[in-house]
């Protein structure tokens, strides 16, 4: 999905749902070039930034069962979405523009976003990366609701894609 979106908030919960390591690809960079996003963007550009976000998330894809966020353009490359697809199941957190226009407003560390017309820029993005979003395995719809109930909708989804019985997930236990 686009910033905005939820993917590392829902990714947070659908991981504790279902018991596995939750990984953040930005967070994953930061930590590997010891730079955030942001300045990585301003030092070395878009595309040198985006060959580094995909080789981390080459790497990580190898790591085994995860719940795995990655940015929201890394899913715009063929060579990611291809490991992905062969290593897991992609999951779309759909989002509409009004939605993502309140929750990016709230933060200044979008670096696309360093715009006059923020809104302008979130409509391209979505003109541009919402066909190639529309090949995930899943899309689930994110909107204003708790996180817990996005969460548990694309656990959901994911046990009807695999085909198992929907799992109780820790959020359904519920006190005597």
């Amino acid at each position: 999905g686009l910033m905005g979106a939820g993917k590392t908030a829902i990714g947070r919960k659908v991981a504790t749902m279902l018991s596995l390591p939750f990984i953040d690809s930005d967070q994953e960079i930061e930590s590997v070039s010891r730079m955030t996003v942001p300045e990585l963007f301003e030092r070395y550009g878009e595309p040198e930034f985006r060959a580094l976000e995909q080789r981390v998330i080459l790497r990580l894809l190898e790591n085994g069962p995860q719940v795995l966020s990655t940015g929201g353009g890394a899913f715009m490359n063929a060579q990611t979405r291809e490991a992905i697809d062969a290593h897991g199941v992609s999951v779309w957190l759909k989002a509409d523009l009004d939605l993502l226009m309140e929750r990016v407003s709230k933060k200044q560390n979008r670096p696309l976003l360093k715009n006059p017309d923020p809104r302008g820029v979130l409509e391209k993005l979505m003109g541009e990366r919402y066909p190639v979003y529309a090949t995930a395995d899943l899309t689930v719809s994110t909107r204003d609701d708790r996180k817990e109930v996005i969460a548990s909708e694309v656990v959901c989804a994911l046990c009807a894609y695999l085909g198992i019985a929907p799992i109780a997930t820790s959020d359904d236990e519920v006190e005597p």
